[in-house]
């Protein structure tokens, strides 16, 4: 057999000795020589195929590599020396520009009944054919078992081996490019899962100064903390230049607490920038935020962190709120359609008042932030799986009402997230599903999921997280777009993708050209959109009754561009003629849950 060499090197600052055991090399152990701030450093000769490994600790306890970047035998098996290299046939791509994100979030084990990386590059034209620019995939790090969201990764680097491990992962990047779709990777950065979680025995990865409510807090500003960051920095430009993902999505920055004056946070958007400059490539930052924070999306110059856009939880509550009628959980502070215009004109809906949820004050002010800095949905993996029965909008809502939201979404301002399946109504749950090995642990989970609940009305207990049937239950039927009227709500939103894409002013980023109006009585929102000469006119109906436009806001000659109550969208029909010239009254009605846009004349 061909021998090579592999270099390893591991920080261990916990350690007084640290060797490589070589399993597929006779079990040969081999001794690192220590080196500064506990780092541990070494080469071996091993077999160049499936050289498995794991490091043993003052000639104790053996575990599997803190930066392993395959774990085929889950997290707590040895470590499979992985080749880096790979024939990628994406020469031309150089990334998708911000103001071009679609995002399509899917969790690849539910979203093909295989549950694979392959599995899902059959369905990547379709995507790309429905509008969709960005593929964006829950968290792939390496977690328990073969069930599980992914935020429970202990092994950073490595890539899920249920999943298919690193190659397929590449395999499926290379493709998206290929069809045309960027790719989003979910990581998660303030917490590692627990199950299999070594790395406190290595070093001081985790601190008890703080506290999250998913496990120990990440030791980001610390003593030794500046290792911790080179560890996840380091991560982050593996998945960005080795994998060649074009954006990461942050998770839960809120539970990053680091004092440091250069945090964590502002290290690694600096990073990522050099990265992007040095391969001329578009990179970028999206975080998960539910704390209103606008200094994580201003300038590190002007004293922010520098990420490139966040998700608005408040306009999903807002929306959410207005659709559905709940009012229990976070959902106490939503339910205007002011909320939602306000949303619709700022990003956040508290950016400093007090928050009867929380019992205080919550948000910043986003003044001079670009609308391309925001994230919105109607639905994603957090709204609809932390439900107790992971129902999704076509669960809650009527067909009229669906498309409604639609159109709120994608005709917003911002950059619109689908969540899988969402664009042809589908009926299964998400639910949350985990396969974790320890009983205590799994009990655990089951007490901690029924607690979550506790602040909202729902009623019942939620299906066990441990069995193999909620993971089923959560797989996603592609064949319900071949009826109706899954049929129709797809081409639904097609049609708005399109006009979204294809609209000069629908794709202006600039909050200063967007205006609403509100009329709380009638549950109407009308969100005016201008650009030089150009001018879009949305309007929003959420009542349950017909609702009349203020004359005012139509001086001038219109034309209908589309209508969520046409016949044509199987709605009720619509009152709203196709053109409307200029005059002073009107004597049309919109329908209860449609959406209608409306363009000044002569502007195409």
């Amino acid at each position: 057999m061909d021998r090579s060499t592999v270099e390893f090197l591991v920080w261990a600052p916990r350690a007084e000795r640290v060797e490589v055991r070589l399993e597929s090399v006779g079990d040969q152990y081999i001794p690192l020589k220590a080196e500064e701030f506990g780092y541990f450093h070494g080469c071996a000769e091993v077999g160049e195929e499936n050289c498995r490994y794991r490091y043993r600790l003052n000639g104790e306890v053996e575990r599997p590599d803190p930066v392993s970047r395959y774990q085929p035998e889950g997290v707590h098996g040895a470590s499979l020396v992985v080749e880096r290299d790979y024939a990628w046939t994406d020469a031309g791509w150089s990334g998708l520009k911000q103001d071009d994100y679609i995002f399509y979030e899917i969790h690849v084990g539910t979203f093909t009944q295989q549950g694979t990386f392959d599995s899902v590059a059959p369905w990547l034209q379709g995507l790309k054919d429905l509008g969709i620019t960005a593929l964006e995939l829950m968290p792939v790090a390496q977690f328990p078992q073969e069930r599980n969201w992914g935020y429970d990764g202990v092994y950073p680097f490595a890539t899920q081996a249920s999943y298919g491990g690193p190659i397929a992962l590449k395999r499926l990047v290379d493709e998206c490019h290929r069809v045309g779709l960027a790719v989003v990777l979910d990581v998660v950065y303030n917490h590692l899962g627990p199950e299999g979680n070594y790395l406190a025995e290595f070093g001081p990865y985790f601190t008890d100064r703080y506290h999250t409510p998913w496990g120990p807090a990440v030791n980001f500003d610390g003593p030794q903390s500046d290792h911790v960051v080179r560890y996840f920095v380091e991560n982050a430009l593996q998945w960005l230049d080795e994998f060649h993902i074009d954006a990461l999505r942050l998770d839960a920055i809120h539970g990053i607490v680091d004092r440091n004056a250069q945090p964590f946070l502002s290290c690694l958007s600096a990073a990522v920038e050099a990265l992007a400059a040095e391969r001329n490539r578009h990179i970028h930052l999206f975080a998960e935020s539910d704390a209103n924070d606008a200094r994580f999306l201003r300038p590190r110059d002007a004293g922010g962190i520098g990420l490139h856009a966040q998700w608005s939880d408040d306009f999903h509550h807002a929306l959410h709120s207005i659709q559905t009628g709940e009012r229990e959980g976070y959902y106490a502070d939503f339910g205007s359609v002011e909320q939602l215009g306000k949303a619709m004109r700022n990003g956040f809906v508290f950016d400093g008042q007090y928050s009867r949820y929380r019992q205080r004050r919550q948000g910043s002010s986003p003044a001079g932030l670009s609308a391309r800095q925001f994230v919105v949905c109607s639905q994603n993996h957090d709204q609809v799986g932390n439900r107790m029965l992971g129902d999704r909008s076509s669960t809650l809502l009527t067909f009229e009402a669906q498309k409604l939201s639609a159109a709120t979404v994608i005709l917003s301002p911002f950059l619109p997230l689908l969540f899988m399946g969402e664009e042809f109504g589908e009926t299964a749950p998400f639910l949350y599903f985990t396969s974790h090995t320890d009983p205590e642990l799994c009990e655990a989970v089951r007490r901690g999921r029924q607690k979550e609940f506790a602040a909202f009305a729902w009623k019942g207990t939620p299906p066990d997280p441990q069995s193999e049937k909620t993971f089923l239950a959560s797989k996603v039927n592609h064949e319900l777009v071949n009826q109706e009227p899954h049929r129709t709500l797809y081409a639904f939103y097609q049609a708005l993708i399109r006009l979204r894409r294809s609209t000069p002013v629908l794709r202006e980023f600039d909050k200063e050209c967007v205006e609403t109006m509100v009329d709380e009585n009638q549950q109407l929102l009308c969100v005016r959109r201008r650009r030089t000469r150009e001018e879009i006119l949305l309007l929003l109906s959420f009542g349950e009754t017909p609702a009349r436009v203020p004359p005012n806001l139509l001086a001038g000659n219109w034309n209908k561009v589309l209508d969520s109550a046409d016949k044509a969208w199987l709605g009720p029909g619509s009152d709203v003629p196709q053109t409307l010239p200029a005059r002073e009254s009107q004597d049309w009605e919109l329908a209860p849950k449609s959406a209608c846009v409306l363009e000044r004349a002569g502007e195409r």
